[in-house]
């Protein structure tokens, strides 16, 4: 089972995007996917045509201990989802004083074990909720911009993520870049892309995701890209991008 965090506290670089859309390219290839959404904006959660203000459990009441797992796991198109609400916009002050809280979201999902994916889709912030991701992933991917200011803020990023292999999850890893809104008619992206590649060498994924509108288009319907527009460039790239993922083990 292969525990990855979607992370970069920029907002809008496309974390949800990915996540959903990799979710769901991965269980079209036969593989067993969770997805958990850890943004108290609960985007993933609507994007998957959920109304997250209508649910009564979340990943809130998970991390509190007032539920079970299984009692929050939403099906929907062959894809599994820990939702999200706007309640887990306090969790951080609520939580602040619970003794091991960076580990509440390891201890709730010790008894999973039956997925080949569990993909976390972490807040655009360095809080205590991306820490509970990163000390119970195994992998974090970074989406990327291809965009002037992509790599801006990458060195706090992967401080955080060397602070925690050091003092809480020694198993941590950046294993996975993702360029995002890709057009190789702008040289702009293409230099973006290079300094990405020296950055990052071969943690910089082969596919890039090109700038596509059918990607921003299928949230609004509920959908993935998958079931929105399955011949769109967006759907050739996310489905290369997973047998990309599945071949690197």
């Amino acid at each position: 089972m292969k525990t990855i965090a979607f992370i970069n506290q920029k907002g809008g670089v496309g974390k949800t995007t990915c996540t959903m859309n990799i979710g769901a390219g991965l269980s079209k290839l036969g593989k067993k996917v969770l997805l958990i959404d850890l943004d108290p904006q609960a985007h993933l959660t609507y994007s998957l045509g959920i109304e997250a203000h209508t649910l009564q459990n979340t990943v809130y009441n998970l991390l509190k201990g007032l539920c079970r797992v299984e009692e929050i796991i939403i099906t929907r198109n062959g894809l599994d989802l820990i939702p999200s609400s706007l309640e887990l916009s306090g969790a951080e002050l609520e939580l602040s004083s619970v003794a091991g809280r960076e580990f509440l979201l390891k201890e709730a999902l010790e008894e999973i074990q039956n997925y080949d994916y569990i993909l976390l889709d972490c807040p655009p912030s360095l809080g205590l909720l991306t820490l509970n991701a990163l000390t119970t992933a195994r992998e974090v991917y970074i989406p990327l911009q291809t965009e002037f200011l992509a790599l801006q803020g990458m060195s706090k990023l992967i401080s955080t993520v060397d602070i925690v292999k050091k003092r809480l999850n020694k198993n941590i890893e950046i294993t996975g870049i993702i360029a995002t809104r890709f057009d190789n008619r702008k040289n702009l992206n293409k230099e973006v892309v290079e300094k990405i590649e020296k950055y990052f060498g071969s943690r910089l994924f082969k596919t890039f995701i090109r700038d596509n509108v059918s990607l921003a288009e299928a949230p609004s319907y509920g959908q993935t890209i998958f079931e929105y527009k399955e011949n769109s460039y967006g759907a050739k790239d996310y489905l290369n991008l997973c047998h990309e993922i599945i071949n690197r083990g």
